[in-house]
């Protein structure tokens, strides 16, 4: 017996459209990536959004802004992920737990190798900060579980892409408010923060979906 085949993590019907997202995010994150290169000033249209270089948020939306920080540090985004993991599993969405950690982890370590290679800094040159990582994970995040969501609702193409995007826009808005209201991040950091997880995680969803449906016919073949 081979049993039903496990859910795919990225639905078929989603796949051309989220792909063509992928693919635009990543020109978005090269262009901005080149733009800002070896910059350790707000650009034009960071200093036409806000001027990032102090605390720009009083109590009582800085201990929001601090709130969803955390979500982003390694304490509070462990705790999310272990979380959501356990949750898949009890759902019976094996790919879904192994998306959960791979799609974010993949994003944050592509986020951190290219702060190392465009070197944009703020408040000194010890402080990398294109892309945001925090930005990067809480998007990453959310969009994992809003492919699961796709999934359990039996949403089409239309209705699924937009809920994907939107929930992937709401998280990564709110992450990069937080980040520039505390004075981390320039807000074009956060934009390519948000872009790098829309490049990163349907690549990675289809890439799970590959590697368990060929490990899924080999185990019949080797029985025969």
């Amino acid at each position: 017996m081979t049993g039903r085949p496990a859910p795919a993590v990225l639905p078929p019907s989603l796949r051309a459209r989220l792909g063509l997202v992928a693919a635009l995010a990543a020109l978005v994150v090269a262009g901005l990536a080149v733009l800002y290169a070896g910059h350790g000033e707000p650009g034009r249209v960071d200093r036409w959004i806000i001027q990032p270089t102090a605390d720009s948020v009083r109590p009582p939306w800085r201990y929001v802004a601090v709130a969803v920080d955390f979500l982003g540090e390694p304490t509070g985004s462990a705790m999310v992920v272990v979380a959501a993991v356990t949750g898949c599993l009890l759902l019976r969405r094996p790919r879904a737990a192994v998306l959960m950690v791979a799609g974010p982890g993949l994003a944050v370590g592509t986020a951190t190798l290219l702060k190392h290679l465009v070197g944009r800094t703020i408040h000194g040159a010890d402080n990398l900060s294109y892309p945001s990582g925090h930005t990067t994970f809480l998007t990453a995040f959310t969009f994992v579980a809003a492919l699961l969501a796709t999934d359990r609702l039996g949403l089409g193409p239309t209705a699924g892409t937009s809920l994907v995007l939107a929930a992937a826009l709401v998280a990564g808005a709110a992450m990069g408010w937080a980040e520039v209201a505390l004075g981390a991040h320039y807000p074009t950091d956060a934009l390519g923060g948000w872009c790098t997880a829309l490049a990163v995680v349907p690549a990675t969803a289809w890439l799970i979906d590959r590697i368990a449906d060929r490990l899924a016919d080999a185990g019949p073949r080797a029985r025969r």
